[in-house]
């Protein structure tokens, strides 16, 4: 316990505090989107074990990230993966059927969460580890602090979704920003973007428009199909 009594040790706490505040946005966002549309009590649900199990899931990341992202491939299929999900989250709002219809929704919400946070904290754990610098307790005890950080962050944007419905857009349009990103960060296509740096944006703005262009036509098209059955 004696780092406990170490100025270094508290340093690198708020340090990695501070670090999963900023890169915790886009999760907020994830999260919000995926249990905006579940019942207040399944939402406040969703929320707890999503967010608790995506930490988690970012403390056993930490320790591999750095050999995941030596393979080639992994953060094209990643990126592919948050193009799916952001599409999937601006077009699947459903209306519950029932206490079994409301269970296997959250457990889609809770899975969506983790597949989104796997893939979009490959990077940001990164940054954690190297402030960590090994230790295990810090590392822990700075995400685990964190976990109410994104709760509060993702029950603030489920309040905001529901009071400006364009937030929804715009949070589709950033989980399509990230999925760019990490297409073009892969290890295949790291040195071509390396010597072309404009490439980062372009694949991060295509990534968006395609999220909220081919969300919105399905939107319109599933619009148009309970019309014609009304």
């Amino acid at each position: 316990m004696e780092y406990l009594q170490s100025a270094d040790f508290w340093i690198g706490l708020v340090k990695i505090i501070w670090i999963n505040i900023i890169l915790s946005g886009d999760n907020a966002v994830v999260i919000a989107l995926a249990a905006r549309s579940l019942p207040p009590a399944q939402q406040k649900q969703a929320v707890m074990f999503g967010s608790g199990a995506a930490v988690v899931l970012r403390i056993i990341l930490t320790v591999v990230a750095a050999k995941l992202l030596e393979l080639s491939f992994l953060q094209i299929i990643g990126g592919c993966l948050l193009l799916w999900i952001g599409l999937q989250l601006l077009t699947g709002e459903e209306e519950d059927e029932g206490d079994a219809k409301g269970h296997s929704s959250m457990l889609v919400a809770i899975r969506t969460i983790l597949i989104a946070d796997l893939v979009m904290s490959l990077d940001n754990v990164i940054a954690v580890a190297a402030t960590a610098q090994g230790n295990m307790v810090l590392l822990i005890l700075g995400l685990a602090i964190s976990i109410p950080m994104v709760i509060f962050g993702s029950t603030l944007m489920i309040k905001l979704m529901e009071r400006f419905p364009v937030i929804v857009t715009l949070g589709a349009a950033l989980i399509g920003w990230v999925g760019g990103e990490t297409i073009v960060n892969d290890r295949l296509l790291h040195d071509y973007a390396i010597g072309h740096p404009w490439l980062h944006y372009v694949a991060a703005a295509v990534g968006a428009v395609l999220v909220v262009g081919v969300g919105k036509l399905l939107q319109a098209r599933n619009s148009d199909k309970h019309a014609a059955q009304a």
